[in-house]
């Protein structure tokens, strides 16, 4: 069956600022009554978080209309610190990206008729990444145009997304399209939203 879980990646928060951005927005969230201070690692299952915080008495008002009154949503989750996030499950690559100077789009799996990540072409990425999340500084190169690009930069496909800042929330129901904007206007940043299955 599995657990599910609805993801919010801020694609442009410092790895400095995300520590005050994430009190900032669980401080909004509990004055809004969607959370509450108390924490339970009950059904969380979060890349770097044991715990989240327990949904509060308007936890509907981050949903899609009205929520089923015997839907009992799980914690919501809060991670800190410079990561590269999937969606879906057994998913660890990206299955493209894009150069944001040429807009030149490089496969990296080709669906349908491979189902992994070409090595050779990722490597470049994966290390950039690697180098990123050590340092803050990462950067390949654009086999198109040869731009030097910081990863950060490239626009990976739907479901790959890195950030120093993202939230879990484990079996909500679907987050609503007015409060996922309010949460984006509230960080001050440009996010990417997620879902998958533990």
């Amino acid at each position: 069956m599995g657990d599910y879980f609805q993801r919010i990646v801020d694609v442009e928060a410092a790895g400095d600022e995300a520590g005050a951005l994430a009190e900032r927005m669980v401080g909004w969230l509990v004055a809004e009554g969607v959370i509450t201070r108390e924490t339970s690692g009950e059904g969380v299952y979060s890349q770097t978080a044991d715990e989240g915080y327990v949904p509060g008495p308007r936890w509907d008002r981050a949903v899609e209309g009205s929520a089923e009154t015997g839907w009992q949503p799980g914690p919501v989750a809060v991670m800190t610190g410079r990561d590269y996030y999937v969606g879906g499950q057994g998913q660890d690559e990206a299955d493209s990206a894009v150069c944001p100077r040429c807009d030149a789009k490089t496969v990296i799996i080709d669906y349908p008729e491979q189902f992994e990540a070409d090595d050779e072409v990722w490597r470049p990425f994966r290390e950039a990444i690697a180098a990123w999340k050590e340092t803050g500084g990462g950067s390949t190169a654009c086999a198109a145009c040869g731009a030097v690009v910081p990863v950060t930069e490239w626009r990976f496909g739907s479901g790959f997304d890195l950030g120093a800042l993202a939230f879990d929330f484990w079996g909500w129901p679907p987050l609503g399209t007015a409060f996922l904007a309010e949460f984006s206007r509230r960080l001050g940043h440009r996010t990417e939203e997620q879902g998958g299955k533990f």
